[in-house]
């Protein structure tokens, strides 16, 4: 069934948790929820003075930008570009689709933020060396990287205590 959204409803609220730089503030309307599973759409409001999200980019989804209200400064690789009302703005996954928004102006801008969500993705932050592990969370420091095969030296080893583990619970 389709889904109605209107922009004139939204309903704007600060993550709570984020310091006092960051007040991204998204919409908390119920009814603007889409039953979309790959399709994300958040209407966003960005106030005088303030930043986005932490400079990152996602390696596995896609975000498309498109500014309603008021201008903007936006980061890129590429550098810096002023935002204004009508610009549409798509970020590719990868390191080329790094992004972060500040809000230059004395005026609240308005932004939605469309984006493909392919369920897992891993979110890296250049600036602090971060990755996040979406949808779960889980935040971690590039700096504590192992290899592929770290921990997995001996396989027997897994198997044996394996064994043990499935025999111990078949008794």
């Amino acid at each position: 069934m389709p889904t109605k959204y209107n922009t004139r409803d939204l309903r704007f609220a600060k993550r709570p948790a984020a310091p006092r730089r960051y007040c991204l503030q998204t919409d908390t309307n119920p009814a603007a929820e889409l039953p979309a599973t790959q399709f994300g759409l958040k209407p966003r409001r960005l106030p005088p003075g303030g930043f986005s999200f932490p400079y990152h980019f996602h390696h596995h989804a896609e975000e498309l930008f498109i500014v309603l209200e008021g201008t903007m400064t936006l980061r890129t690789p590429r550098g810096f570009q002023k935002l204004k009302p009508g610009d549409v703005v798509f970020f590719e996954k990868g390191p080329t689709g790094a992004h972060q928004l500040y809000n230059h102006s004395r005026r609240p801008c308005v932004y939605l933020d469309l984006a493909i969500r392919p369920g897992a993705d891993v979110v890296e932050y250049p600036d602090s060396g971060k990755l996040l592990v979406a949808p779960e969370g889980g935040i971690y420091r590039q700096k504590s990287a192992v290899g592929y095969f770290a921990g997995e030296e001996n396989p027997w080893a897994h198997w044996l205590a394996a064994r043990k583990t499935r025999a111990a619970r078949k008794r």
